[in-house]
């Protein structure tokens, strides 16, 4: 069971960009989903998460109203809308899946996808 993580990309303060990831080998309505991010010299942090049924979401405040988590389970697929971007928002992202309900911290996640990179220029 993995996942795959793409839409990364160089982009301007204030674009948009969406961010999917797919869980292949597996059943993905049996798994929470999340997002984290880790930019340079930091910490990973926790960024999104959603339930096995994309009903219930989880922000962390620092991108709430600019994010959107979602997902779907017919397609194996969750993804991360991002507007009005900042530069503080540059850093790679991560994909992961979680066999606990919902999880705000790396620990709490099974799976994880290979990153993909985001950065937002001034």
């Amino acid at each position: 069971v993995q996942l795959q993580a793409s839409g990364g990309g160089l982009v301007q303060a204030g674009d948009s960009l969406r961010l999917s990831c797919t869980l292949s080998g597996g059943t993905f309505s049996s798994y929470a989903a999340g997002w984290f991010r880790q930019a340079p010299g930091k910490e990973r942090e926790f960024v999104a998460a959603t339930i096995w049924s994309g009903t219930r979401k989880y922000y962390a405040d620092s991108v709430k109203g600019r994010f959107a988590i979602s997902r779907d389970n017919d397609k194996n697929t969750q993804y991360l809308q991002m507007t009005s971007l900042k530069p503080e928002d540059t850093a790679v992202y991560y994909c992961a899946a979680s066999s606990h309900p919902y999880g705000l911290e790396p620990q709490q996640y099974d799976l994880w996808g290979q990153g993909t990179e985001v950065t937002v220029s001034s």
